[in-house]
């Protein structure tokens, strides 16, 4: 079903449009990610998958509005934007790092008040909201904060190697470490949603029983795909993740017709 023509939310970016699509994969980027980082996957999914990458606060194009130092915060933001949309079409979820956590507050946002249960959670490289755990990274100095983006390899090389391009960049990475590590697990019903936890076999930030976690936040299913690379796998791995996304909506997006019918 084709989206209605309206002017572009602050929040949402469609850098592949698909009017005719099935399900529309909103997409939540890492601490100090910005909406272009999801381009390159928005590029290999199907005619059936539109990607609306969000667009946080306080970087590129939105770098002179403040950035929200909260993650349910976010998500209230982001789900305020989102609903006159979930009327058109399904809706799944796809957050790296902070955006696990906020797509995961995000979906009971959607179950919780608009009863509207999304086709899946796909949840990367971020322990299960249960086992929130912080390192304290944004009360570093700005050499602590740029030496933790070196080890993560999560922030544009040329960003890091542009001491201009940095000190504009820092205070909107800041705030979302802060987001990041202070947020609070707030126990509730579990997610009707199947969740998919996505992670790189060598991430130094997320082990192996974090990840797992992530099952005790759903009542549909859970299952962990492992690829391989570090915290930022997807950059190497973004075809196979692409996959994953598409095949996992596909079925999902049968079930719902199924059931319609």
């Amino acid at each position: 079903m084709a989206l209605p023509v309206t002017d572009e939310s602050l929040w949402f970016r469609r850098f592949h449009p698909r009017p005719e699509a099935e399900v529309s994969l909103v997409c939540l980027p890492h601490a100090g990610g910005a909406a272009s980082f999801y381009f390159p996957i928005s590029e290999l999914l199907p005619p059936t998958v539109e990607a609306l990458a969000v667009q946080y606060p306080g970087r590129q194009d939105r770098r002179h509005d403040t950035p929200i130092e909260n993650i349910h915060e976010m998500a209230r933001e982001i789900f305020e934007a989102l609903t006159p949309l979930t009327a058109h079409r399904p809706i799944a979820l796809f957050g790296h790092s902070m955006g696990a956590s906020v797509g995961f507050e995000l979906a009971r946002l959607l179950e919780g008040e608009l009863g509207t249960v999304p086709v899946a959670l796909f949840a990367s490289g971020r322990p299960a909201p249960s086992h929130h755990r912080s390192l304290d990274i944004h009360r570093r100095d700005d050499a602590g904060l740029i030496a933790e983006l070196q080890l993560v390899s999560g922030t544009d090389s040329r960003i890091l190697g542009d001491a201009e391009l940095l000190r504009l960049a820092l205070p909107a990475i800041r705030s979302d470490y802060k987001a990041a590590e202070t947020y609070e697990y707030r126990p509730g019903a579990r997610l009707r949603c199947d969740i998919v936890g996505l992670a790189g076999d060598s991430d130094i930030r997320v082990r192996a029983p974090e990840m797992a976690g992530w099952r005790e936040h759903t009542a549909g299913s859970f299952r962990l795909e492992v690829f391989s690379g570090g915290h930022f796998y997807l950059g190497e791995q973004k075809a196979a993740v692409a996959g994953v996304i598409t095949d996992t909506l596909r079925a999902a997006t049968a079930r719902l017709r199924r059931t319609i019918d």
